[in-house]
């Protein structure tokens, strides 16, 4: 008697439905990507809140304006370029370390905040939009 040849597998049929048009959970970011840009949306965060703060105040309604805008782009950015909420957190660290430093002022008087209604709305308006970033669900990938 001969043997018998070994059984081929039957392939798997392609899922249906929604699972059909979405790629598995997995991040498609390394973990040492996506460090670095955690450090580099930190630094980003520093010079969009550092510009903003100057910005907001020159130019009030228009400027006020474009620094939300730019804070609602990094961190809205942060968080597709990571997958992660964590990038949001990065960005928003960074923002927030540049807001509070630049309004504490000198000892002399001199500060980029002057103390009106415009530093409040950029600085009220940049935490809300952080949160919000930061609460927005994670679309999934489609599959090419």
């Amino acid at each position: 008697m001969s043997p018998k040849p070994p059984a081929t597998p039957a392939k798997p049929t392609p899922p249906r439905g929604p699972a059909a048009r979405t790629a598995p959970t997995a991040s498609t970011v390394s973990r040492n990507a996506r460090f670095a840009w955690y450090a580099g949306l930190a630094v980003l965060g520093v010079l969009v809140g550092t510009a903003g703060a100057l910005v907001q105040a020159a130019w009030l309604p228009v400027g006020l304006i474009l620094a939300l805008l730019a804070t609602a782009a990094l961190f809205y950015g942060g968080l597709r370029a990571t997958e992660t909420q964590v990038g949001v957190v990065a960005g928003g660290l960074g923002w927030l370390v540049a807001v509070i430093l630049l309004s504490f002022g000198r000892p002399e008087g001199d500060g980029v905040f002057g103390g009106g209604v415009g530093e409040l709305l950029y600085l009220f308006g940049g935490m809300a939009i952080a949160v919000m970033c930061t609460t927005l669900s994670r679309l999934p990938r489609p599959i090419p």
